[in-house]
């Protein structure tokens, strides 16, 4: 192995730490600050690329050294991607099979290069973030298939080897290439391992370094990170460790994620941009300021994301996972006055609004919000007896986070419906906030 000569036996050599550290690179045109420096340090130049390699490679160091892990054995671990992807390659190398659960939502770039890994993928409709505790849900499934003969759940969520990770590599690497003058660190939030793990490190060589997470709205569509109701499900989230919370849409994420491929010639993915934008709603523009923030992988994995949030990009396509106009009229309609709060679609439901739940039936009779009436989006245009007969009476619409409803809502205004709102977050939110739930047929 020479890291000066970029010559090595094995793929696993790559591996950084200090003494091969990822790339630190100043960005310059997208911050629009006088005085303070914003390094993005691209976690894409990891052997198998992304920041998950660091996990990934330390849950299996670990585990081998504490016997859990032997020779055969089948490694068991939900995944948004990423870590499924790391895990893959070292299974690959080390000689144990790799089974991935993870949601049908990820993006199918994602799920396309697990099975090329030569990953068992087994999907399920979960959320595009595996919840902790959900009971369906893919890390249902993993600790359930870890519990077989011959398989092993590592368990990112919880294992105490995944901070360890950074503290270990992630946190003496920045250190260094800042030569011990970083004054923030910034990193978004998924199993909060990064932004824990490197925060300990920083924070015991400076204690006001300040360590900030970044997290995206309810029912957001950014793959590899939590919203604020997963965060509170996962082990690894310290918020008493951090010196603040900065939460960033989905819109303010994907045109960074545009301006960075554009105009810093970096191929920054979805989550670095919303890293970046949290960053800069945080650092003050002084002299001195020397932030750092964790970009963790790069856009091509994200071709479907882009195509939903970047329309423009696809002008011309024939992709037949979508007509981009029609993708654009759906992010306008998202946008538009029509998408309400919770508590106004309370008081419209209150003064007699139609409450439609179109989730499958399975869905909403698991849990829905009360007063809902279910017609699955299918069956919108089908003459299901319970829509309203006159079409000036208003309508509220609702689904698991907002997405099938806004498709709802603009096939009800097609048919001639006057009055028609969609809820912002959808039944995620709605029990999320406390408010009030039925389940049953």
């Amino acid at each position: 192995m020479n890291h000066a000569t970029r010559v090595y036996d094995s793929i696993l050599e790559l591996a950084c730490n200090v003494d091969n550290p990822t790339p630190l690179v100043r960005l310059r045109r997208v911050v629009g600050l006088a005085h303070a420096e914003v390094w993005a340090k691209l976690e894409w130049y990891n052997p198998f690329g992304a920041v998950k390699d660091r996990v990934a490679q330390s849950l299996i160091k670990d585990s081998e050294e504490r016997g859990l892990l032997t020779a055969g054995m089948r490694i068991v671990e939900p995944t948004s991607g990423n870590t499924g992807m790391a895990l893959a390659m070292l299974a690959n190398a080390k000689g144990y099979r790799f089974t991935a659960t993870l949601s049908n939502k990820i993006p199918l770039e994602k799920r396309a290069s697990l099975r090329l890994f030569g990953t068992d993928l087994r999907e399920l409709d979960d959320d595009l973030c595996p919840a902790p505790g959900a009971p369906e849900g893919a890390i249902a499934l993993a600790a359930k298939l870890g519990e077989e003969p011959g398989s092993f759940h590592p368990n990112q969520y919880k294992n105490p080897a995944n901070p360890r990770a950074h503290e270990q590599t992630t946190g003496p690497e920045i250190w260094k290439q800042t030569a011990g003058k970083v004054t923030h660190f910034v990193a978004g939030l998924g199993t909060c391992g990064t932004l824990t793990g490197t925060g300990r490190f920083l924070k015991a060589q400076r204690q006001d370094i300040k360590v900030i997470g970044v997290h995206p709205v309810e029912g957001h569509d950014i793959p590899g990170v939590r919203s604020i109701k997963q965060l509170a499900q996962t082990a690894l989230f310290a918020p008493s460790e951090y010196d603040g919370l900065i939460e960033v849409d989905n819109a303010t994420a994907y045109q960074l994620c545009k301006r960075l491929n554009q105009e810093e010639s970096i191929i920054a993915g979805p989550s670095s941009a919303m890293a970046l934008a949290g960053a800069l709603k945080h650092i003050p523009d002084e002299p001195g300021v020397v932030c750092v923030v964790i970009f963790p992988d790069n856009a091509f994995k994200y071709a479907s994301s882009m195509q939903k949030h970047l329309p423009e990009l696809f002008a011309g396509s024939k992709d037949t996972s979508g007509d981009p106009n029609l993708v654009n009229v759906v992010q306008l309609a998202r946008a538009s006055p029509d998408n309400i709060s919770l508590a106004d679609a309370q008081a419209r439901v209150a003064q007699g609004a139609a409450f439609l739940d179109v989730r499958s039936l399975e869905e909403f009779t698991k849990v829905r919000a009360h007063g809902t009436t279910n017609i699955p989006l299918p069956g919108i245009v089908g003459g299901y007896a319970a829509l309203p007969e006159d079409l000036a009476a208003p309508v509220v619409a609702i689904c698991k986070s907002g997405m099938r409803s806004t498709y709802a809502m603009l096939l009800l205004k097609a048919m001639g419906y006057q009055d028609v709102k969609n809820v912002k977050g959808g039944t995620d939110a709605w029990v999320a906030a406390g408010l009030p739930t039925t389940s049953g047929a």
